[in-house]
């Protein structure tokens, strides 16, 4: 009983690690890949919900405690509110930007090293052997496949931070009225 409840749950741990043998050396890069970007998608989501709404109130009430906003010094601090508004808004979005076209440059070197497996085993035989072939072919195509997925995975959330980030900046501005 105790065994079947332990292999149970250790299942998907030996799918996941028979899916990593399947898939080449490179797989458990294009996995950490894919893990930071997660890390950083979610940090982004949370600052978005949580932690720039509390910024973005003590800038805005350091801009309304200033005894005067029409000066020239009041208008580079403005400025300089939005700028770091802006700044903190962006954050880690270069880094998913980076991660999001590396993970498919990763699963093409697997492709690339899975069709040399392939002919390796071509010419260590003299001749095309189908099933010297496939295990090169499996850790090429399983390689592209997990290098597509995170990397598809992570396209919408680029473009939908990039999207907040612009409309909280401007609706910031709005904000601090001269």
């Amino acid at each position: 009983m105790l065994e079947n409840l332990l292999h149970g749950l250790l299942q998907p741990f030996e799918s996941v690690d028979s899916f990593v043998e399947a898939g080449g050396w490179v797989l458990p890069w294009i996995f950490m890949s894919g893990l930071v970007m997660w890390t950083l998608i979610v940090e982004r989501w949370w600052y978005f919900r949580v932690g720039f709404r509390r910024e973005r109130e003590a800038m805005a009430q350091a801009w309304d405690r200033r005894p005067e906003h029409k000066s020239w010094h009041a208008r580079q601090i403005r400025r300089m509110l939005i700028a770091r508004a802006n700044a903190r808004l962006v954050g880690s979005q270069p880094l998913i930007r980076v991660i999001v076209p590396l993970a498919p440059l990763l699963g093409l070197l697997g492709t690339v090293t899975g069709m040399l497996e392939v002919f390796d085993s071509m010419s260590a035989l003299g001749y095309a052997d189908a099933r010297a072939m496939s295990d090169g072919v499996s850790h090429a195509m399983i390689a592209t496949l997990a290098g597509l997925a995170v990397s598809l995975s992570g396209i919408f959330f680029i473009g939908r931070f990039q999207t907040i980030s612009r409309v909280e900046t401007e609706l910031f501005a709005d904000a601090l009225k001269y």
